[in-house]
């Protein structure tokens, strides 16, 4: 026999004889957990023949950042070898990938990064001694868009036996934070602006033991409290700064503290915190879904935590090209008015029903003639649908840039400005405070000037997925983005990806890992990002739940002082995230970016404080030891510990 026969699996007498140069391609790839697609034996994440930097290759597997692939060696493996890179699928598109090899969790090879049309990247990895190997993929560091990777000619050189394809480690999803008490707890944000004249309403929002009875004192002239209810509703008309005191009592006891009403030019002096159809509906969102999600945010109790805003994304309008199967008519009626499909046939019904429960609702459109998925938007029709939402009563518009790329004359900054402008000018003249939001994916540093078109907030990046490399490489994107928020003016990176999501009526569970669930909200709030939340809420587990309703959490990211957190510190695996509070306090987070456990330590110095620190931590919602020169602590992979500092400040 030939030597390399040997490579096949002999089976014989009930065992399995091994050979030497074992294909990669022959084992159990449905074992590979990866961001998008499936992989192949032979074949590209496209099913297309291995193609990497113009060379083609007749063995290996395509896969898709991220992906782990873990194979028990049994300490019986000489060397791993292969060619990677990124497949010539992906030519002229901005892929980004980093290989890397570990044997029993220690790093023996990375890649570095690689782009399309690159050549092959040999690898040549000892595994002597090694139980288990991991072959992994992650994104560059910007997205996982395209990110098609190859191991091609990949194999294993054993010495006897056979390498088994084992299933990635599952991390239990542990719930850190305790439920709340029967006593009354006052959540939400402690400030809230409304324009003089403008319809006001806001919830006052408390956790403990119903009925609850609020009371508050010191409220502007024309706004009045709904004592059961907690309802603040009305219209008040004098400038300037209400402190109310603001009082929670039930059968177990009673909670106060005041609550700032500014009357002004400003409004969202907090991040938004709702809820978005997008992600867990896509197209097929429609009025009855829109009325459960602001049931399910009342029923599970995330409405006691602050959480407020019911946003309809794209699809409640009419496809102007006729191809709409919910509409019959034409988009706008003989005045100009936008029409809704026939999801939504009482639109004015609808926000009055979410009004009804304490909650806001929010609307969308684009600048351009079209929406993303080509219904009726709103360019030259700016005056007409900005009354139509206020008359509706919507109190938030996303406004997606969509189809307007094919009306501005280029990608300047006066360009990409422009229609922001126009729907800031008439918003300004509709009796209505309504949140803006600008959608266009961070385009010309949006940052930078989205405060000064009148936004309340603005996407930096594009769409967000649930996977490690999107949100990391999103969230820890935005350091030196701080200097452009502060109330009423917010960085925002896209929605939130935990529970079950999908984009359409197929959901799945977030792919991210319980602890990069905790590094996702951990990092939204301290960036004081809007937090939307984008799963279906009526599959709400216990887990999820316990994410989205954890109040010193949820004040770091409501703190009134409005700003959004530095990077202090960072290395090739861990970072530190440090953002100012009102009370002098500081919230800080450590992160841990690598594939292992990692020690995270910062130094009171660094962080700009001294002395003795009362250190909490806000998950656990447990006091720790008090920190004289450091905090440190063990994080998990792609993990994070959030503590927040009160002591003295340089």
């Amino acid at each position: 026999m030939r030597p390399f026969i040997a490579l096949a699996i002999v089976l014989a007498a009930g065992s399995l004889v091994a050979a030497k140069d074992f294909p990669l391609d022959k084992l159990d790839l449905q074992k590979i957990v990866q961001g998008w697609g499936s992989t192949k034996a032979g074949r590209s994440v496209d099913n297309n023949p291995l193609r990497i930097g113009g060379k083609e290759f007749s063995s290996g597997i395509g896969t898709h950042a991220s992906s782990r692939f873990y194979i028990e060696l049994g300490g019986q493996a000489r060397r791993f070898r292969a060619f990677v890179g990124v497949d010539d699928e992906c030519l002229g598109t901005s892929a980004t990938i980093k290989f890397l090899v570990y044997g029993d969790g220690k790093k023996l090879w990375e890649s570095g990064i690689l782009r399309p049309a690159m050549a092959p990247v040999p690898v040549d990895v000892k595994l002597a001694g090694v139980d288990v190997l991991l072959l992994m993929v992650t994104g560059g560091g910007d997205n996982i868009n395209y990110d098609h990777a190859d191991w091609a000619s990949a194999r294993i050189d054993m010495i006897d036996g056979v390498p088994v394809a084992l299933s990635a480690p599952r991390e239990e999803a542990v719930i850190l934070t305790p439920k709340p008490g029967p006593k009354p707890r006052l959540t939400g944000p402690r400030i809230v602006g409304t324009r003089p004249g403008n319809p006001f309403i806001h919830r006052i929002t408390a956790t403990g033991k119903r009925p609850l009875h609020f009371q508050a004192t010191g409220l502007p002239e024309g706004l009045t409290l709904n004592e059961a209810t907690g309802d603040i509703r009305g219209s008040s008309t004098i400038r300037g700064t209400a402190r109310v005191r603001i009082v929670a009592t039930n059968a177990e006891g009673t909670d106060e503290r005041t609550l700032r009403i500014e009357t002004g030019d400003q409004i969202c002096l907090t991040p938004p915190l709702g809820w978005n159809s997008w992600n867990c509906w896509a197209l097929s969102i429609d009025d009855a879904k829109v009325r459960a999600a602001a049931d399910s945010v009342v029923k599970s109790g995330l409405a006691d935590h602050g959480w407020t805003y019911i946003n309809i994304d794209d699809a409640w309008e009419i496809k102007p090209d006729g191809s709409d199967p919910d509409a019959t008519g034409p988009a706008r009626d003989e005045n100009g008015l936008i029409i809704c499909n026939s999801k939504f046939p009482d639109m004015k019904g609808l926000t009055d029903y979410v009004h009804g429960q304490g909650l806001k609702i929010g609307i969308y459109s684009s600048p351009g003639r079209l929406t993303c998925a080509g219904y009726e938007a709103t360019y030259g029709r700016e005056a007409e649908d900005a009354q139509l939402w206020a008359d509706w009563g919507f109190d938030y518009i996303k406004y997606d840039w969509c189809s307007y790329g094919k009306i501005a004359r280029d990608q300047s900054r006066e360009e990409l400005m422009k229609p922001y402008q126009v729907m800031r000018s008439v918003l300004d003249q509709v009796p209505r405070d309504i949140v803006y939001s600008l959608c266009q994916y961070g385009m010309g540093e949006v940052w930078e000037w989205g405060a000064q078109v009148g936004g309340n907030c603005w996407r930096t990046t594009g769409d967000i997925v649930d996977t490690w490399d999107s949100m990391a490489g999103i969230g820890f994107d935005q350091a030196g983005k701080e200097q452009h928020a502060s109330p009423g003016h917010w960085n925002d990176p896209d929605m939130l990806v935990v529970g079950y999501v999908g984009w359409g009526p197929n959901l799945h569970p977030s792919r991210l890992t319980p602890n990069e669930q905790y590094t996702h909200i951990s990092l939204w709030c301290l960036l004081a990002s809007p937090l939307l939340i984008g799963c279906d809420l009526a599959r709400l587990d216990d887990f999820t739940l316990s994410l989205l309703t954890n109040d010193e959490v949820l004040d770091v990211n409501q703190d009134p002082l409005g700003r959004q957190a530095r990077r202090v510190q960072s290395s090739n695996e861990t970072q530190v995230w440090a953002k100012e509070m009102e009370d002098g306090s500081l919230a800080v987070g450590l992160f841990n970016l690598g594939e292992l456990q990692a020690d995270v330590e910062v130094s009171l110095e660094t962080l700009g404080v001294s002395g003795n620190q009362r250190v909490r931590d806000l998950w656990r919602q447990q006091d720790l030891e008090t920190a004289t020169e450091s905090i440190a602590h063990k994080v998990p992979r792609h993990g994070v510990v959030l503590v927040r500092l009160w002591g003295e400040r340089k």
